[in-house]
Formats: structure tokens, sequence, C-alpha cells
């Protein structure tokens, strides 16, 4: 039986024309996080940070925001749902 990984999610509010190059930008970096977007058109996304990498992922995301968009957000309780 597989042993399921607990991941660090942490949501953003970008410019919807960065929702490519951010997943690009982190799915590069081998198994450290995954960019899964939750509303396309409001630019609100989600990171699901591999477990050991939440410091590395927290230098990427301080290096973009001085390029682009990235602001942190909180994600009302969803009654359950995960994403």
């Amino acid at each position: 039986m597989a042993h399921a990984v607990e991941t660090t999610k942490k949501y953003f509010r970008v410019d919807r024309r960065e929702i490519s190059f951010l997943k690009y930008v982190f799915e590069g970096w081998d198994n450290m996080a995954v960019l899964t977007t939750i509303d396309r058109d409001a630019g609100t996304v989600v990171l699901s940070i591999a477990p050991g990498c939440e410091t590395d992922v927290t230098a990427v995301i301080e290096r973009l925001k001085t390029e682009i968009l990235m602001e942190s957000i909180t994600i009302p309780d969803t009654g359950g749902l995960k994403f």
C-alpha cells in the first residue's frame, strides 16, 4: 500500500497571462512544486510544494515577485473540498 505524501499548499493571485510561465518554472524543477490553476480568469493558483522543498520554493517565489504580480492570498475553508 502506497503512502500519501503531504504537500504544503500556498495560494496566490497572479497575472493570468503569467500562469503558463509559472507552471513551467515550478514544474521544471523536478518534483519541487506543482502549480494548479483554481480560477484562470481571476489568476488564482495553488502551489503544492513537495516536503523539504519549502525553502527553495519560497526563494523562487520571492525572486519572481520582483518580476511579476504574485500576491499571497488566503482561500476560505471549502468544507472539506481539497485542491
